[in-house]
């Protein structure tokens, strides 16, 4: 998972997200967000385009006693991400 933040940080100097949804519930904790930002960097073996993206992620964390996640899941829509910055085409 920081090998992968640390990617999308260095392809989208500027990315910002915005929480969408926000659930919690016993041990687990769920958070919706879309993310936008500019293609500056290298991504995915993809040269910068310059493009402006926008994508949506869902991350699902669980934690221990004292707080500490200790399981993480996420789902992010990396086919939608690759169609916007051209590496992937458009389906019509």
């Amino acid at each position: 998972m920081r090998q992968f933040v640390a990617e999308i940080r260095r392809a989208f100097p500027d990315l910002h997200g915005i929480v969408e949804d926000q659930i919690a519930e016993g041990d687990k904790a769920m958070g919706r967000v879309k993310c936008t930002g500019t293609h500056d960097g290298q991504f995915a073996g993809l040269a910068p385009t310059g493009k402006q993206a926008t994508f949506e992620l869902i991350d699902i964390n669980r934690f221990d006693a004292s707080g500490k996640v200790v399981e993480h899941w996420s789902l992010v829509d990396m086919l939608g991400l690759l169609q916007q910055l051209g590496a992937v085409p458009a389906r019509s």
